[in-house]
């Protein structure tokens, strides 16, 4: 049997996914494919790693290892030939936090931060809760595949002086895997401007199709760039809270760094993420494969049962990015179906920033199982709209 595909208890009482997800969408019994981690079980070298370390049976306050850097260090050269001095890596309980953190220390209340939506939606809080304006660039379709729109986004930073840029690569809802040409396109517009980029990467180890091109390792880009990677998405950390930051530049780090402010490492968090990125490549290995025949199966089982729903195949992520629009349903009727006749709960459109009405996002990383029951409910609910004479022909 696949490893992915063992049966684990997922209704924890602390998870939020499985044991939440009741009280949050407001419904009964839901089927959970909405946030973003895994319901497989960690890399066999971590969970030994943090069991070895509990045995020890001492729980103090903890110093950062240079162990633990030089393992983050030669997984960015093994996966991405992206050399990386450790003195240019800080630790943070997450990328979210360094999010928020970057907006502090690159930008003044009341300056403009560009996003690119639909996209992670903390992306928009950590700009207008921080006194910040919000500047969007919202990606385009064309072929069927979302893109950046270099001529709204040069009008933008032409228009409003935006200090900083907040980059999701790859991105976060659509499954794009930046390519190297449009990364460079966009270096240039940064650096015409003098814009900082804060490049979120976590989602950068989850490639299913083509290759991941850290923004910071292109000409020019590292010393106005610093970038956000976590074990967490990679390996199923999430609840570790372990991220790094990687800043080349000096007067970046420093000011990152300081915005970040005091952080403690929890001893199993250094333990987990040190063995994954030291021991877990033959497990993400293993598990790509797998996600990428959910992929296929998803993609495969909505053109079959639902030809009006317009999927979009991500190229990395675990993420299933969907534009149900021809269905007629307004935002709350498509939550209010998929709740209440579904049965499912999944990441409404209306969570990424802007762009999204009409779409959901779904978890592909469950036991396939799992995934085709819930596709199943989805069908079966929306093909009640379709009989109705609600739904119309899609259009990629």
């Amino acid at each position: 049997m696949n490893r992915f595909d063992k049966k684990v208890e997922l209704r924890l009482p602390d998870s939020l996914k499985w044991s939440g997800a009741d009280r949050l969408f407001k419904g009964e019994d839901l089927l959970p494919l909405w946030v973003a981690d895994m319901d497989f079980e960690a890399p066999a070298p971590v969970l030994e790693a943090i069991r070895r370390r509990v045995d020890a049976g001492l729980f103090t306050y903890t110093e950062l290892p240079s162990s633990l850097f030089e393992a983050v260090a030669g997984w960015l050269d093994r996966r991405f030939h992206w050399k990386v001095d450790t003195r240019d890596l800080l630790f943070a309980p997450g990328v979210v936090t360094l999010l928020k953190a970057s907006v502090r220390a690159f930008t003044q209340p009341g300056d403009s931060v560009i996003v690119q939506p639909p996209v992670y939606g903390p992306f928009g809080e950590a700009v207008t809760g921080q006194g910040r304006e919000l500047v969007l660039n919202p990606l385009k379709i064309e072929q069927g595949k979302y893109t950046m729109d270099f001529e709204d986004l040069e009008a933008k930073l032409r228009l409003t002086g935006a200090k900083l840029l907040l980059l999701c690569s790859p991105h976060n809802p659509t499954g794009r895997v930046w390519e190297e040409a449009e990364l460079n396109r966009l270096a240039a517009l940064c650096s015409a401007y003098g814009v900082t980029v804060a490049s979120d990467e976590i989602h950068s180890d989850l490639i299913l199709t083509g290759r991941h091109a850290p923004i910071a390792s292109l000409p020019g880009m590292a010393e106005r760039t610093v970038t956000f990677i976590a074990p967490s998405k990679t390996f199923n950390l999430a609840g570790l809270h372990t991220s790094f930051a990687v800043a080349t530049d000096e007067t970046l780090r420093k000011g990152l760094d300081q915005a970040l402010g005091h952080r403690g490492p929890n001893p199993l968090s250094i333990a987990g993420a040190e063995a994954a990125y030291r021991e877990g490549e033959e497990w993400l290995e293993a598990c790509l494969t797998y996600l990428r025949g959910n992929a296929s199966l998803a993609a495969a089982y909505l053109a079959e049962r639902l030809p009006e729903a317009i999927v979009y195949v991500p190229e990395a992520t675990y993420l299933l990015w969907i534009d149900l629009r021809p269905f007629g349903l307004s935002q709350a009727e498509l939550g209010e179906l998929l709740v209440k006749k579904a049965r499912v709960a999944v990441s409404g459109g209306g969570a990424f920033v802007s762009e999204g009405e009409g779409r959901v996002r779904i978890n592909l990383a469950t036991r396939r199982e799992i995934l085709e029951e819930g596709l199943s409910r989805i069908a079966q609910a929306l093909g009640s709209v379709r009989s109705s004479g609600g739904a119309k022909a899609g259009e990629g």
